[in-house]
């Protein structure tokens, strides 16, 4: 399967307010970017004192004020909420929007912020158990007229969710376990999306995702490959490197792992080269984080100069 080209753009949520996001919001809609994204944290990264929207209630703020853009969660985990109160929101959410949500899962990381909030943070291979469960539960409800399903984590007993979604929103998941998660994603995922510090490494995480599809007799071509990235993008090659610079202090190695050899950055024309980079590896879906205090600037540039060389 041939999949287009996808650009996804995150919405400013971390020190953010909701006019900064509702601003960006439908400016993002109108520079015709593919998708928005908001992470789904309750605690701001790494440092939980860091305020942020919520990211189930921005989007569906968001998805009242734009009308053509997709609207996505990077990522949903496990035990952060009950996944039949979930596939509820994620269709009245999409219902909002008019069919236009991308249920964004993964396994969850960010330990302080499940127990502050009184919610179990098992080790990871019970984490995976959970979010296969999660997926199950999901589909039902969003498929089928009542949904029952006792599983080790998770239970719901002749649950109706209506309305249901306007589509089956599409399943992206995020992570780069070659094993068990990209299990996962072969069994289930429209989208598997790997993570910004693992970058560096996404020709061998594509590999692993091709074994694991064989291993699993299951049609890796129906999966879109997508990156989850910071993009610095700017006029001149020395703002670029200025930008650069910073951002790699910011980010550190979460978001800025191997940013200079690996990351997206430079003027418009280096941009389009770094993508097509990617491109040739199998990876046609990006998740961008755009570096700046108003990303509704690099948003532009990007959409301006990048978007039609590559769509050409």
């Amino acid at each position: 399967m041939s999949h287009p080209l996808h650009f996804g753009v995150t919405l400013p949520q971390i020190k953010r307010d909701w006019r900064e996001a509702r601003e960006a919001a439908i400016e993002f809609d109108r520079l015709g970017f593919d998708s928005a994204w908001a992470c789904d944290h309750v605690y701001g990264v790494p440092d939980p004192r860091l305020p942020i929207l919520e990211a189930w209630s921005l989007l569906a703020a968001v998805a009242a004020i734009t009308q053509r853009i997709e609207l996505g969660s990077l990522v949903t985990p496990p035990f952060l909420r009950n996944p039949a109160m979930l596939a509820k929101q994620v269709a009245s959410i999409d219902q909002i929007a008019g069919g236009r949500v991308i249920m964004g899962l993964g396994a969850g990381w960010f330990q302080p912020e499940f127990e502050a909030y009184g919610n179990p943070f098992p080790p990871l291979g019970e984490r995976m158990r959970a979010l296969e469960e999660c997926l199950q539960i999901l589909n039902g409800l969003w498929s089928e007229e009542r949904t029952t399903f006792a599983g080790t984590h998770f239970r719901v007993n002749d649950a109706i969710c209506e309305p249901k979604p306007v589509r089956r929103p599409p399943i992206l998941i995020g992570g780069t376990g070659e094993r068990v998660l990209m299990g996962i994603a072969a069994r289930h995922a429209d989208i598997w999306n790997n993570m910004a510090i693992t970058q560096p490494q996404l020709e061998q995480k594509i590999e692993a995702l091709k074994r694991r599809c064989d291993e699993l007799s299951c049609d890796f071509d129906r999966i879109q490959i997508s990156q989850q990235c910071v993009v610095i993008v700017a006029e001149g090659e020395a703002a670029a490197r200025a930008a650069l610079a910073k951002a790699q202090k910011i980010y550190g190695g979460h978001m800025g792992a191997g940013l200079e050899e690996h990351g997206i950055w430079g003027t418009p024309q280096r941009v389009v080269d770094c993508i097509e980079r990617h491109r040739a590896l199998g990876c046609t879906s990006f998740l961008i984080e755009f570096f700046g205090r108003d990303t509704r600037v690099p948003a532009r540039l990007f959409a301006e100069s990048v978007m039609p060389a590559l769509r050409a």
